[in-house]
């Protein structure tokens, strides 16, 4: 359960569009600072940087901005081994300071409680009275992706992630844009719609190939509450040896609201 809900954690990333989107090919050479724009025909060197500045920026731009959030989430979680969970998710965080995830399973009865803070992951196992205490690089160790406090919170809100500005290739279409980033991790495929505002979709892969692992990410059914354009169903697919899947349906979400972040450790739980 511990490792579903770090799982969870990372699995909240980007694609919205109930809508197919047009299947892009394209070669993506290893992470190189000298690395070149692909530019499309009938495009000036000039006019594609430019372009591709704009966009980038207007990504930036358009990231969800907050002081708290809140969320409670259906989460459906099947995983290779054949290991099921249906799960509400009660999630809530204030910028730069903490999550706090608390998950439900049948008859809302809690069975684990997270705390995440910049230099401190503190969990309680509530089916098997266990309290664990590890600092942050914890999330690294459990879901082997380079996570802190701030991208965790970025991931829940539906920020772009992962994204870096070492973009080597683009593409335009009718309705959304796609540009392919690559960091020391990743290498993102990233599709938004036409005015770089919406996040539509993310193809991560792993630049060591020695890994062999993909994420597909996907965003869908947005609202606009309160000004923020927020994707209330997502679902991710992770493939490497065995194949993941989780859906996620965001039920209710508020932003800046006071909120209490309660935990707590009983005396007869046994530390890990």
């Amino acid at each position: 359960m511990i490792r579903f809900v770090f799982i969870l954690t990372a699995a909240v990333i980007i694609f919205s569009s109930c809508r197919s989107t047009r299947k892009i090919q394209t070669a993506v050479a290893p992470k190189d600072t000298t690395a070149t724009v692909v530019i499309p025909k009938d495009t000036s060197r000039d006019d594609s940087l430019r372009f591709i500045s704009e966009t980038f920026n207007s990504i930036q731009k358009n990231r969800i901005p907050f002081n708290t959030f809140s969320a409670k989430v259906d989460v459906d979680y099947h995983d290779g081994d054949g290991k099921k969970y249906n799960v509400t998710a009660h999630i809530r965080m204030q910028k730069d300071s903490v999550i706090w995830i608390s998950v439900r399973a049948i008859l809302g009865i809690e069975g684990l409680r997270a705390y995440i803070t910049k230099d401190s992951v503190k969990l309680l196992d509530k089916q098997n009275d266990v309290y664990t205490a590890r600092s942050v690089s914890y999330l690294q160790e459990v879901t082997a992706l380079p996570l802190d406090l701030a991208s965790l919170q970025d991931l829940f809100l539906g920020n772009p992630v992962f994204l870096d500005s070492n973009i080597v290739s683009y593409s335009q279409h009718n309705d959304a844009i796609t540009l392919i980033s690559i960091s020391d991790f990743f290498k993102n495929l990233l599709t938004v719609d036409k005015n770089g505002k919406l996040i539509r979709a993310s193809k991560l892969d792993d630049v060591d190939e020695l890994r062999n692992r993909t994420c597909y990410l996907t965003y869908s059914d947005y609202e606009n509450k309160r000004g923020v354009s927020f994707a209330t169903k997502r679902q991710v697919t992770v493939t490497e040896k065995k194949k993941l899947d989780i859906k996620m349906d965001f039920k209710q979400y508020d932003f800046n609201e006071t909120l209490s972040f309660p935990f707590s450790v009983p005396k007869n739980y046994k530390l890990n």
